[in-house]
């Protein structure tokens, strides 16, 4: 790969002569600032010209013609993709599927689990924005009933979730437990007490991996880095909200058929 564009973390479940895959870092970008430097987030106050340039180097590193993202907005829809579209045509929704070789996948994350998804006999994949409100509210479970409808099967789908922020560094209010209580309430599991009283700890990356066990996935896997912990490599909302700064830069996770 050339030195200018950018490395990005792999995991072995997905190590497949049928696909590529990447989860982008912070690394390898022209952002300047708060966004040093491989911002991927199109709405944030970061230059427009220097975004297109780091999507555009990802492209090239997932050798891929055509790198898609969704406008994302914490739900639980997913798009079948038959055809590229252009950045400004993006549709709203967490998560995509396809069967069409060359279409790179791309999921935008600042904490929340990036999960890439690939069912190597039905040549099926997927990538899904899970962050706790769209993990509790099905977002999971649609995207691998999407790819389903696409031909694969739940036991065949391998799903790797990215970085994102992880249980020790996810502090939550005492009214936060209630819906995944509510669902289930072995779900107590993923929580644990903070040091402030009244306070818990989520593992967002645990639930997410239960989730698609319980919709027939057979092999999940978390890549386990921290994204609010580990500044050098990942960008994160908490970190920023905590800092009180006024914007942060995007993450890309990415999957492509090749």
């Amino acid at each position: 790969m050339p030195e200018s564009l950018p490395p990005f973390l792999t995991h072995p479940a997905l190590n497949d002569k049928k696909i590529r895959h990447g989860f982008f870092t912070r690394e390898g970008g022209v952002s300047e600032g708060l966004f040093v430097s491989l911002n991927c987030g199109e709405s944030s106050k970061d230059d427009p010209k220097n975004v297109d340039e780091n999507l555009n180097r990802t492209a090239q590193a997932m050798q891929a013609a055509h790198l898609l993202s969704c406008h994302q907005i914490h739900s639980t829809i997913v798009i079948p993709v038959t055809k590229a579209w252009t950045r400004d045509q993006k549709p709203q929704a967490d998560a995509m599927v396809t069967r069409e070789k060359g279409v790179a996948l791309g999921i935008k994350t600042a904490d929340c689990a990036p999960v890439l998804f690939f069912d190597a006999k039905a040549k099926v994949i997927g990538a899904a924005h899970a962050g706790w409100r769209g993990a509790v509210d099905g977002m999971l479970e649609n995207t691998v009933a999407a790819m389903e409808k696409l031909g694969a099967r739940a036991e065949n789908i391998r799903a790797v979730i990215g970085p994102c922020i992880q249980q020790n560094s996810y502090e939550v209010g005492h009214e936060f437990p209630a819906p995944f209580l509510k669902q289930d309430v072995a779900n107590e599991g993923f929580f644990k007490k903070s040091s402030r009283e009244g306070h818990f700890l989520f593992d967002l990356p645990g639930y997410v991996v239960k989730r698609l066990k319980v919709n027939g996935l057979k092999e999940t896997h978390s890549i386990g880095f921290d994204t609010c912990s580990d500044e050098s490599r990942f960008f994160s909302y908490r970190r920023a909200t905590l800092r009180r700064e006024s914007a942060h830069g995007t993450l890309l996770s990415v999957i492509v058929l090749t």
